[in-house]
């Protein structure tokens, strides 16, 4: 396995200066985001298909600092009913496709979308209930006449340029929230769909991500991982459940927390995690996405290395001598 960070938390970092930052902390991969919601501050899509200049001087930079990339980010929703939004995230997605395959990239990573509930709507609508029965005939008409359609011609389009592991973030908000709805979208748009496997999301909603690696990884629909933790307020859970609209910035009232790694769960859960990652044949990069209300960019990145250093497995397997 190797260490990687999700780089928009540097941001406001020239791009070789952000390497430099992270290969002194021991990083060894970098996911990077290339517009949409993650921006495209270190990775233009429209400037490196341009330019073999520019390319070779990006990759030469992430040569000589050992560091390579484990994925392009395009998080965005294309299947936003706004028909100007959509565009605009499927125009980033179809240009990281091509990127991708130019710098060899293997994974790219995004939402699955989320539409409407019907034709002219004007913003999405994400369901979380079966009744009233409506809610079904919303959820039916979603997945039916445009998630399945969409993502089943761009899973296509995407191994038509060699891009063979679309990894999806299971994000409440959007389609693919979840196991079951990833693999649901995943039976019907092709094998190149499966997970950008991310904690944090899973958490809240009572997920046990460990027991969720496993239903994932037995179906090998795990591309990525990022490692990003969520602390449960169990007070005001009691009170109000996890649903939560709260900013997030109201974490006394909050039922829950994005925290850097090992400040929702303990240590031996993030250990819990890695090993079952290995169990399943995953062997890839774990990558960082800090986004803690309680720790500054560089306490929290460092905390959450530090943790992870010690849980991660860099050796291979040895045969098993004792059985």
């Amino acid at each position: 396995m190797k260490l990687g960070v999700f780089t928009p938390l540097y941001q406001n970092l020239p791009f070789e200066e952000m390497l430099d930052k992270l290969a002194g902390m021991g990083v060894e991969a970098v996911e990077l985001g290339t517009g949409n919601y993650p921006g495209n501050h270190h990775c233009n899509p429209d400037e490196l298909l341009a330019s073999p200049e520019k390319t070779r001087a990006f990759l030469r930079a992430l040569e000589t600092r050992g560091i390579t990339i484990s994925g392009l980010s395009c998080h965005g929703n294309p299947l936003h009913p706004n028909v100007t939004i959509a565009k605009e995230s499927h125009d980033v997605w179809r240009k990281t496709v091509l990127l991708a395959e130019h710098l060899e990239v293997p994974v790219i990573n995004g939402f699955s979308g989320c539409p409407g509930d019907h034709l002219s709507s004007k913003n999405p609508n994400w369901v979380t209930c079966s009744w009233p029965p409506e809610y079904l005939d919303v959820l039916n008409w979603q997945w039916n006449e445009v998630v399945i359609p969409y993502w089943k011609e761009e899973a296509k389009f995407a191994k038509q340029h060699g891009i063979n592991q679309i990894a999806f973030e299971m994000h409440p908000g959007f389609v693919v929230y979840n196991p079951e709805t990833l693999l649901k979208l995943r039976e019907h748009a092709g094998e190149n769909i499966g997970a950008n496997f991310d904690p944090s999301h899973l958490i809240w909603q009572g997920i046990n991500p460990v027991e969720a690696i496993k239903n994932l990884g037995r179906e090998k629909a795990i591309f990525h991982f990022h490692a990003k933790d969520t602390y449960l307020d169990q007070t005001n859970i009691s009170v109000n459940g996890v649903l939560d609209t709260k900013h997030y910035s109201e974490i006394l009232d909050r039922s829950w927390t994005f925290r850097s790694v090992g400040y929702g769960s303990d240590e031996k859960m993030w250990k819990d995690i890695v090993s079952a990652l290995r169990a399943v044949g995953y062997d890839y990069v774990i990558s960082i996405e800090h986004e803690d209300m309680l720790a500054s960019t560089d306490e929290g990145l460092k905390k959450a290395i530090s943790l992870l250093k010690g849980a991660m497995f860099k050796e291979q397997v040895t045969d098993m001598w004792w059985a």
